[in-house]
């Protein structure tokens, strides 16, 4: 179902997704709508007296405890993403720290989440004014360049990399000021020769999968840069049974920051509950040539990787007696791609904003 802002290919992607999770999971699948008991909008939440929802949710975007109130849904196995107790949870301006003690920052923030998580992600700060962005820049310029990523956009985009203070003056007078109030700007330091993992769990009905992969790079139909899909490691179980299995020691490390990413999630943000926990973890070299390993963000609803992490779970349902399988996810710009025989398409087409593209998971050998 459709709650957030997406259209053209990401819209129709989580559509089919959903559909392919409801055949796993042995549920009907009743398309782009919400479910057939969803609460009316001034409903009170639900108590314990409630009924069980008799659906199944799978949002394109993160929810608030009141619009997952509002659709019935009391625990994580009523939902196939995630719910915060307030919008600025969902984003990435949780992962930073503010610039100082009084700072501003918007209903549902908390200064406790940045110290339980502080020596797993880079150095940097969050900011929701102007002055503070400044303040924090320049702070961080004195060790080496600042990357400035709007909290409000996904998918790497928008984000500036500044080296000076005019640079900083360029990026910061090309923002919107009520935007970064509302929502946010991360500045953190930035890396060099850069990979990023994606470490993740899914908490299903009956079965449990942690998985951790490198994230590839294509070009899409401008010759731009794009994401171009997931390689995953898959584990029935969580993130202790992923661990206990062989992976090479940046992903291990890249799984102990994650799962503590996640635990501090947990315990600071009250009414927080996810069944797909997904985090963004980058490896790369400091300005001083040392590498740095950080979660740089979390994704707590369906996302890139999803078709991946549905193949591996198709591969594990089908064989009980297995307790790890590789997949991967690709993204392919261009019309008439050769594809895998056994390729499972969620989406090809002839998209309105990025043209030709098509998108397939494949369970690997």
């Amino acid at each position: 179902m459709r709650r957030g802002n997406l259209h053209g290919h990401r819209a129709m992607s989580v559509v089919a997704l959903a559909g392919r999770l409801a055949a796993l999971l042995g549920y009907d699948h009743r398309g782009d709508a919400a479910p057939p008991n969803a609460a009316p909008p001034n409903a009170a939440p639900p108590n314990a007296a409630t009924p069980e929802t008799s659906a199944y949710v799978v949002p394109d975007t993160t929810l608030t405890c009141a619009e997952a109130a509002q659709l019935g849904i009391r625990g994580e196995g009523d939902l196939f993403g995630g719910v915060v107790p307030a919008p600025v949870v969902a984003g990435k301006a949780i992962t930073h720290g503010l610039v100082g003690p009084d700072a501003p920052a918007p209903d549902g923030w908390t200064p406790a989440f940045g110290v339980a998580v502080g020596d797993c992600v880079l150095h940097g700060f969050t900011a929701f004014s102007m002055p503070d962005a400044r303040a924090a820049a320049r702070r961080l310029l004195a060790k080496g360049p600042v990357r400035l990523k709007p909290a409000w956009a996904d998918g790497g985009l928008s984000q500036s990399i500044v080296h000076d203070a005019a640079g900083l003056d360029a990026t910061l007078g090309g923002l919107d000021a009520a935007a970064v109030e509302c929502c946010g700007l991360v500045l953190e330091e930035n890396l060099t020769k850069v990979e990023t993992l994606s470490i993740g769990e899914m908490r299903l009905p009956g079965l449990s999968v942690a998985y951790c992969g490198r994230q590839h790079i294509t070009y899409d139909n401008t010759g731009s840069p794009a994401y171009g899909g997931s390689s995953l490691f898959l584990a029935a179980g969580g993130f202790e049974a992923l661990l206990r299995q062989t992976i090479d020691p940046i992903a291990r490390a890249a799984v102990l920051f994650a799962r503590r990413y996640d635990a501090a999630a947990d315990a600071c943000f009250p009414g927080f509950l996810a069944s797909r926990r997904n985090y963004d973890v980058v490896v790369g070299e400091d300005t001083a040539g040392t590498l740095r390993c950080g979660v740089l963000e979390q994704s707590w609803r369906l996302g890139g990787a999803t078709g991946a992490e549905l193949a591996g779970l198709a591969a594990l349902l089908a064989d009980p007696l297995r307790d790890a399988v590789a997949a991967r996810c690709v993204e392919v710009y261009g019309a008439g791609p050769r594809l895998p025989e056994d390729a499972m398409i969620y989406y090809q087409g002839d998209d309105t904003e990025v043209g030709h593209l098509t998108k397939y998971a494949i369970v690997e050998a």
